[in-house]
């Protein structure tokens, strides 16, 4: 009889055991339990999302893979294709911040070259609790040392990201990593394990105890009030080693570009277990697997220990009998390890032998630990407050005749504030591929890697992540369009042509019925803009249980966009004025009051989180990106910057900060409009009345609503009857915000 205890301690349900036991129709052994209980986690199965997540469009022509494979790969013409891929590492990061955010580098970067790709970027959008609490403080410097001590060792440069502060994260921190890797098309491989007789090869390093249940087990409940319980699961939290990655890294490119695998996987989630029933899985096939064969670092490892743990820089590796000298032969010349570990069969069965032709430790259908994992329609329902937060309108807060001093404190508030603190610890220009560095809407590099000469560097690739717990909070379904829109300008702003988002879901505990709502709310608003901006989606991650004292965070869906630069020949606008040049707000006006619902503003300045967001024409967003693109490649835009954070104000406030120039703006309607977070608007300015008549003429012509600001002059941002303030003193209380509270 199936022990229960032991099943629940691991994680399972008691319908779920029942659901094993009719898989195998008896009772599973301690070993099958475990394997089971890594892949039917909720990190592993997504089996609160599952159902939800076949609502988002993942179809277009130059769409290659979509979601389900280690990373989305998309057709940018010439032969070359675009890898990318993002992850979470949430809960390890707040559990030993530098190894749960270095190891979310190495996972992500395996992904990508697990595909055939080379990885060349990275980013890392971020979101701490206060800055001024001291654990918060430790998590975050230990976030930002991990990401820079992999990605800079491992030789990616990381490129952006995002820093936001929320007293929501406090506990519970959230890690996204997103990485981008470059091949040519006939080098693309997928992980399948095919051909009787074929056998399984680990490369890289041995399997220890460290991270025995991972981000399986970690990501699948959340966090304890008791400190020492959370200690205690330290051990749960993977310890890379970035070098032993870049010579798996280079392994991997040459063994894929010699044709010497059948297919290739990370060891990532849930381990061997993980690895070998994938592959098996989707390639129609069985496998036998040698536990005595897996190189150990540690003595007297359990067979569940070694079919469970999530130690880092491992990959599985499919080779013909006839490939192995060769294989090994490439393996030993980088200085990696490869041991065959099994053998492909016909049985469609996963078995786990003690050794070769030994004893018989667990026997499971090879797609069972995927095809039949438990799939729930949770219980939804909105917040019972929804109704009185909707109707909490924001309007009644007292609005400041002079703006200054609110600009200000926004400017000094960690989520605007400069992050050169965190960037200046990244490495952005490894292969001298960066064109536009971290602190820009969008950064941009060549369409350049070594090993894919296709990619000579004369397009360019555009990337951003996004996110807003605040907006998705009032409104998930809006607040995610939202961010959709935000992310797609961002990367128009750079001229590019948006190809493709990936997204990381990051939600509270989804046995809360409110939060199964959002979630699902949240996936319709992110499908209705992608639908709308004709954006499809190519791979994503949900993490679910991010809690803290019984207290679900705010929902906060991260998406990457990234976007073609046909012709990269000049560097796009970046976030710069130019003296005697025209400022221009497209896709919406300033004349008129707007809602100050879901700002910054009115959340960090007055406490008040509630109100309706202002209403979000997604139809316009995508004609007003389409209309970005055509204005860049036509020389008609000097520098750009979309509206989010902060409003129109903190916008105009960045512009001048970073050209150091001032500028004289009319007709802003009152404060609400200044500092409104209105969707899907961007400033941009034009060298001259000239090339402001052209843009207006092209936004009236394509039908994206304009107004011509004001002009840039002087050493001050002025708003008439609003703000009056030096760029001096905005530069100062825009970058001195975070050295002030981190070392």
């Amino acid at each position: 009889m199936t022990d229960r205890p032991l099943a629940r301690s691991l994680g399972l349900t008691d319908d779920e055991v029942d659901r094993i036991e009719a898989v195998l129709e008896r009772d599973p052994n301690h070993l099958e339990l475990a394997m089971f209980s890594v892949m039917w986690s909720e990190h592993c199965s997504y089996k609160s999302s599952s159902i939800h997540l076949g609502r988002l469009p993942t179809e277009a022509p130059h769409v290659l893979v979509g979601p389900g494979e280690g990373a989305g790969i998309v057709d940018c013409g010439g032969g070359v294709a675009l890898a990318v891929r993002i992850e979470s590492h949430n809960h390890p990061s707040a559990i030993e911040p530098y190894q749960g955010a270095a190891t979310g580098v190495g996972g992500i970067l395996r992904d990508i070259f697990s595909m055939g790709a080379r990885p060349i970027a990275v980013m890392d959008p971020l979101r701490f609790g206060p800055l001024d609490d001291p654990r918060s403080r430790w998590i975050a410097e230990g976030v930002v040392a991990g990401i820079s001590g992999y990605g800079n060792a491992v030789g990616v440069p990381t490129v952006g990201g995002e820093l936001q502060v929320d007293p929501c994260y406090a506990g519970n921190p959230l890690v996204n990593v997103l990485a981008l890797g470059l091949l040519p098309v006939e080098r693309l491989v997928l992980g399948r394990a095919s051909g009787v007789g074929n056998l399984a090869v680990l490369l890289g390093s041995t399997t220890g105890r460290d991270g025995i249940g991972g981000v399986s087990v970690l990501a699948s409940a959340g966090f304890s009030a008791d400190e020492e319980v959370e200690a205690a699961k330290r051990p749960n939290v993977q310890v890379g080693d970035p070098f032993e990655e870049k010579r798996l890294i280079e392994a991997c490119l040459e063994l894929l570009e010699r044709g010497l695998a059948v297919g290739v996987q990370d060891l990532g989630g849930a381990g061997l277990t993980c690895a070998t029933s994938e592959t098996a899985s989707k390639g129609g096939a069985g496998m036998d697997v040698w536990v005595a064969a897996v190189p150990q670092r540690e003595p007297g490892m359990l067979p569940v220990e070694v079919m469970t743990s999530e130690s880092q820089e491992r990959m599985l590796a499919i080779v013909t009998p006839d490939d192995l000298a060769a294989v090994l032969d490439l393996a030993d010349r980088w200085d990696v390890r490869a041991t065959v570990v099994g053998e492909v069969t016909g049985t469609g069965r996963l078995r786990i032998l003690d050794r070769q032709a030994g004893e018989v430790l667990a026997d499971v259908p090879a797609a069972s630990l995927e095809e039949d994992k438990p799939q729930y329609a949770r219980p939804r329902q909105p917040p019972a407050d929804r109704a009185d937060r909707l109707a909490d309108d924001p309007a009644r807060l007292p609005l400041p005749t002079d703006c200054g001093p609110d600009l200000l404190a926004l400017l000094a508030h960690p989520s605007i504030a400069d992050t050169t603190w965190v960037h200046r610890q990244y490495d952005s220009q490894l292969f001298l591929n960066t064109v536009v560095a971290p602190g820009a809407d969008a950064a941009v590099l060549r369409l350049k890697a070594p090993g894919v000469p296709a990619a000579d560097g004369s397009k360019g690739i555009a990337l951003t992540t996004d996110g807003n717990g605040r907006w998705c909070s009032l409104d998930p379904r809006q607040g995610t369009a939202m961010v959709v829109v935000e992310a797609a300008l961002n990367i128009a702003t750079a001229g590019a042509r948006p190809l493709c988002l990936v997204n990381n879901l990051n939600f509270g505990n989804p046995e809360h019925p409110e939060v199964m709502w959002q979630l699902s709310e949240a996936i319709d608003g992110m499908a209705e803009a992608c639908l709308a901006l004709d954006l499809p989606v190519v791979g994503g991650n949900v993490s679910l249980y991010n809690e803290s004292q019984g207290r679900d965070i705010d929902p906060t869906p991260i998406v990457g966009v990234v976007g073609l630069i046909d012709e990269l020949d000049v560097p796009p606008p970046a976030v710069e004025l130019v003296e005697g040049g025209v400022l221009v707000l497209l896709g919406g006006r300033a004349d008129r009051a707007a809602s100050v619902a879901g700002s910054l503003w009115a959340d960090h300045l007055h406490g008040h989180r509630s109100g309706q967001l202002s209403p979000l024409d997604l139809a316009r967003a995508a004609r007003l990106g389409r209309l970005l693109v055509e204005l860049v490649a036509d020389g008609l835009v000097f520098g750009a910057h979309d509206v989010s954070d902060g409003g129109l104000g903190v916008c105009l406030a960045e512009l001048c900060i970073a050209s150091g120039l001032g500028a004289r703006v009319i007709e802003v309607a009152d404060a609400s409009t200044l500092f409104s977070e209105a969707g899907g608007r961007v400033v941009v300015c034009a060298d001259g009345d000239g090339a402001a008549a052209g843009i207006a003429r092209r936004a009236l012509a394509a039908g994206v609503s304009h107004q011509i600001l004001g002009t840039v002059e002087g050493a001050s941002l002025a708003v008439e009857d609003l703000v009056s303030v030096p760029v001096l003193e905005l530069d100062a209380a825009w970058r001195g915000a975070l050295p002030s509270l981190l070392r």
